[in-house]
């Protein structure tokens, strides 16, 4: 018996293709959403930053695997993969029926180097261990920047696991592999069992893993220590938000600054900290609820 093989689409799959694939089985392949040449740009810029990050130091982060961070700050090429119009729209599906806005969670470049054992199957979900149960709290992706081969490391992935009991494992005949090639993207739900592909071949695996969760659960990635307001205020407005620095709904994430009595603001939304304010279709919603009387004392001293 053979592991069902994951569903891949076209790059023009829509929102609510990619969407009703991830809800059944827990992962699709969207294959060639960008060029290779893209894929390329990616490493060229990142390359730098990655040969100077140290390896895994267990099991899990993986002792012949790299993990590089920050990207939005880091590297220009990342951030419109970031903000994909194909990702987000299967975000606003996936995610918004539990938030009245998701985040961005984590972005990370996986290298997988030759020798690299499997990592141990697991659901992304449980970094905020089993407390958020009736909820999907993420929705994931890992874009190709080489080619996905069993041989090399391809994400290990579990079809319809986020259907199964929480203490149900994976068998060996269950376990499939994202295999895809340079410029396609894995989207998978935090609550698929997954786990990094063994790297049997002579040649590195590079992986762009860009997540998001909902706005209302702690960052895996903190983006305001890797992304700080000194960064953030050149960023477009609409990844500033995607990063945290908007409401994560009424009364969720508003700052005072720590300055002199009088001097500073106070009860502010994030926005104030990149010298503008909210945008007004950032969060209908919010606003809706009352944010412009929350901050009205806010907006009349900034």
């Amino acid at each position: 018996m053979t592991a069902q093989p994951l569903v891949s689409l076209g790059p023009d799959a829509t929102p609510e293709q990619i969407n009703e694939i991830v809800l059944r089985d827990g992962a699709v392949i969207v294959k060639n959403l960008i060029s290779a040449d893209k894929a390329d740009a990616v490493v060229a810029e990142c390359q730098p930053y990655v040969d100077a990050t140290p390896q895994g130091r267990d099991s899990f982060t993986g002792f012949k695997t790299t993990r590089t961070g920050a990207l939005v700050a880091r590297s220009p090429e990342c951030r419109p993969l970031i903000t994909h119009k194909s990702v987000l729209g299967a975000c606003d599906i996936f995610l918004n029926p539990y938030c009245e806005r998701y985040q961005l969670h984590l972005t990370q470049i996986i290298r997988i180097q030759p020798g690299q054992k499997k990592q141990f199957l697991h659901r992304d979900r449980l970094a905020w261990g089993g407390y958020v149960k009736e909820v999907e709290p993420q929705l994931n992706t890992i874009w190709a920047l080489t080619d996905f081969t069993k041989e090399n490391g391809a994400t290990q992935v579990v079809p319809g696991s986020p259907h199964w009991d929480d203490k149900r494992e994976a068998t060996d005949d269950e376990i499939t592999y994202a295999e895809m090639p340079k410029g396609s993207v894995l989207i998978y739900s935090g609550s698929v069992i997954h786990g990094g592909g063994e790297n049997a071949s002579t040649k590195d695996r590079w992986g762009l893993n860009i997540t998001y969760s909902l706005a209302w659960l702690r960052q895996e990635e903190n983006q305001y220590l890797s992304c700080p307001p000194e960064i953030a205020k050149e960023l477009d407005p609409a990844l500033q938000e995607l990063i945290g620095y908007t409401m994560g709904s009424y009364a969720l994430g508003y700052y005072t600054a720590p300055t002199g009595p009088g001097e500073g603001v106070e009860i502010a939304p994030p926005e104030f900290a990149l010298g503008r304010s909210p945008r007004k279709d950032a969060n209908a919603s919010i606003a809706a609820a009352g944010e412009n009387e929350l901050f009205e004392t806010s907006e009349a001293r900034a």
